[in-house]
């Protein structure tokens, strides 16, 4: 078992969650028009979506795995050339960061789980961004596939909850310091785009 691809593992979850997205946008304006407890239940509904994208990533790429390495080497490096594609994306973005709370309509705490949980089951982005993230980082020859990647799955759900649940807490304050700081938005930026190409370079080498 390698601790040092796990260590690198959560470092890179970190960085991703913690990068502006529209899971934790959705949160943040969640918490500023609704209150910390209500961008809580936004939080638990997207991360409760991504057991089922693991899931479906753990067998569907473990069948995979047994059926064909070469086809594994495959996944692996379109993998890479899509965690590229999205460093390209980002980077020919604009830095400004869109946080427009005037149209958010209030919800209950369990409208806005069911909410987050189907945002997330339903986007098929999040099942290609793990199938592009995951296979890089395995990391025992002694466990098998499916439950090194749940491993992986729930390590990436407890730095999400974590980094999430602090931007729902700490929304009003993290808001306006986006809003009226570009430095800030220069840095998430580049520092999306820093995680993207290091995640990449580290699943072809």
């Amino acid at each position: 078992m390698s601790y040092e691809i796990l260590t690198s593992f959560l470092f890179a979850s970190f960085a991703l969650a913690f990068s502006p997205g529209p899971d934790n946008i959705f949160v943040l304006t969640q918490s500023i028009v609704n209150g910390k407890k209500y961008g809580l239940a936004t939080v638990f509904g997207l991360i409760t979506g991504c057991l089922v994208h693991t899931t479906l990533v753990a067998f569907g790429v473990s069948a995979l795995i047994k059926a064909n390495e070469n086809l594994f080497f495959t996944i692996k490096l379109l993998g890479a050339i899509y965690l590229l594609y999205l460093a390209y994306n980002v980077f020919v973005t604009d830095v400004a960061i869109s946080l427009s709370v005037e149209k958010v309509a209030k919800k209950t705490t369990g409208q806005l789980f069911r909410q987050g949980f189907v945002m997330n089951v339903l986007n098929p982005k999040v099942s290609i961004f793990f199938l592009a993230f995951f296979p890089g980082f395995l990391f025992s020859d002694a466990l098998g596939t499916v439950a090194q990647f749940y491993i992986l799955g729930f390590l990436f759900m407890f730095v999400s909850l974590l980094v999430f649940s602090a931007i729902a807490i700490l929304a009003g304050t993290i808001s306006e310091t986006i809003k009226k700081s570009s430095k800030v938005g220069v840095y998430l930026k580049w520092m999306q785009i820093i995680v993207f190409v290091a995640i990449a370079i580290f699943i072809l080498v």
